[in-house]
């Protein structure tokens, strides 16, 4: 089975504000598009979802009169929305922020997002959900290390690359090499391509863990304050995606009675802290990015004019 279309990569094009959630990208991103004259392209896996809005910390009305924003409310909360499907929402953006003679700054933290739009992207088979059945089955079965012995004898470069409890990438894998009959690992070549950090304008904010957590907790509180639950209560069924969202989850557990609602306002801080430490660990790994050390008193008009001097240097 062919592969229907690839996207390139935007790395020429764009500016990449990325970092862990609380880590104060939004107000950065804002300044930023002031100096440069940018747009806003949300990077945020469960902002392309209608109504999430307080437990993905959307901008505000005022931001987006204030600076144009792209990407947001895609799809409704029941939809499943793949990573090929915000490219090509991603791509068209880009196009119409160009031809305006604007500049496109990408804002966000879901790593798949922003690694397509770095290394671009080859896109796979639609997804087959009767064949990713019948791997949970397997895996509730025979657990997780079965899963990737069986992506060792098919794809031995991917299984090596995933740890074996990646269900969801090690599933994926082997779906696309079912469908195609080939390895994805054969495919998906440019996600090995990367250009070093001074090339780039990948910038991630590195915020000290005792003052990230702080404001995880803090954000999380607010969140629920702000009425996260009466949100999550309007959502209506949720898809796959929406309803495994941090925040979300915790929200439809405490709505089913399985947990109460400081339980539920823990786990969520929780989580969003394990989140947060895993987003950063993904960052390191990516040779493009650059990390911008944030103290405790820097506002978001100092960290936006290191980026830009950054950036000159560089250039």
């Amino acid at each position: 089975m062919p592969l229907d279309r690839s996207y390139p990569p935007l790395i020429d094009h764009c500016w990449f504000i990325a970092g862990p959630t609380a880590s104060g990208k939004s107000a950065v991103s804002i300044r930023l598009a002031e100096q440069l004259g940018g747009e806003i392209l949300s990077l945020d896996s469960i902002a392309v979802y209608r109504g999430m809005d307080i437990g993905t910390a959307k901008p505000t009305r005022a931001d987006r009169l204030l600076i144009p924003h792209h990407l947001l409310d895609l799809a409704d909360p029941s939809e499943e929305f793949s990573v090929s499907r915000y490219l090509q929402h991603a791509h068209q953006a880009v196009q119409d922020i160009l031809s305006r003679g604007k500049v496109p700054i990408f804002v966000g933290g879901t790593p798949l997002y922003m690694k397509g739009l770095l290394r671009g992207f080859f896109v796979g088979p639609p997804a087959n959900w009767e064949f990713r059945a019948q791997v949970e089955q397997d895996v509730r079965t025979f657990g997780n290390e079965a899963l990737h012995r069986r992506l060792a004898q098919v794809d031995p470069l991917t299984a090596h690359r995933l740890h074996p409890s990646d269900i969801r990438r090690m599933t994926r894998a082997l779906e696309v090499a079912f469908a195609t009959g080939q390895p994805l690992s054969h495919q998906q070549i440019q996600f090995d391509e990367c250009r070093a950090a001074h090339q780039c304008r990948v910038f991630a904010l590195n915020v000290p863990r005792e003052i990230l957590n702080a404001r995880i907790d803090s954000r999380c509180e607010k969140m629920f304050a702000d009425g996260l639950v009466n949100e999550t209560r309007g959502l209506g069924p949720l898809g796959r995606t929406a309803s495994q969202a941090v925040g979300y989850r915790e929200v439809l557990e405490f709505l089913a009675d399985a947990i109460r609602l400081d339980e539920a306002i823990a786990a969520v801080q929780l989580h969003t802290r394990q989140m947060a430490k895993r987003q950063m660990t993904w960052l390191r790994s990516m040779k493009e990015v650059r990390f911008v050390d944030i103290v405790e008193d820097d506002s978001p008009e100092s960290i936006a004019a290191r980026i830009i001097e950054w950036s000159r240097a560089a250039t």
